[in-house]
């Protein structure tokens, strides 16, 4: 798909602020509220835009502790790896899953209410999966940044 300048600065937009009304976009990237709507429908029909999401204080509902997860699988077959990244999926502590190169497999972002909570999880998650070879835990101290945005590359010229 193409996106054309106004593309661009709508994702660009969309990014900071996604409750932003069509009639403001509009006025902010020169379109009426029904061109707008256009292409934000288009943009999500094509993938572009993948969801609309709230990022939410995980301290604020209880979820004090957040974790980087490296793990390593015992082999590396299609199936093992298909069967662990539907684990990732329907595992809700998983915060973000990544199949990833180099001395890990996978790179996980988990969230719990405590290290205790964290240690049962790992029993049921980690242990009790056969396939694991290894996994190496390192506990966020300080959520420096977050979020999905993507820079989107020159805004002034046409993306291919």
């Amino acid at each position: 798909m193409e996106l054309d300048r106004i593309d661009a600065r709508l994702l660009d937009e969309l990014q900071r602020n996604n409750r932003v009304s069509s009639e403001e976009l509009g006025e902010r990237v020169g379109l009426s509220s029904t061109g707008v709507q256009r292409r934000l429908k288009r943009l999500r029909a094509e993938g572009v835009i993948q969801a609309d999401v709230s990022i939410v204080n995980p301290k604020s509902v209880g979820r004090d502790v957040m974790m980087l997860v490296l793990v390593s699988l015992e082999r590396e077959r299609a199936d093992i790896i298909d069967k662990f990244k539907q684990s990732i999926r329907n595992t809700p502590e998983v915060m973000s899953g990544y199949y990833v190169t180099g001395d890990a497999d996978f790179v996980l972002i988990i969230t719990s209410k405590s290290i205790e909570d964290y240690e049962q999880f790992t029993r049921q998650f980690f242990y009790n999966n056969s396939n694991i070879k290894w996994f190496k835990t390192m506990v966020i101290m300080d959520r420096v940044k977050t979020g999905f945005t993507i820079p989107i590359p020159g805004l002034s010229e046409v993306i291919k």
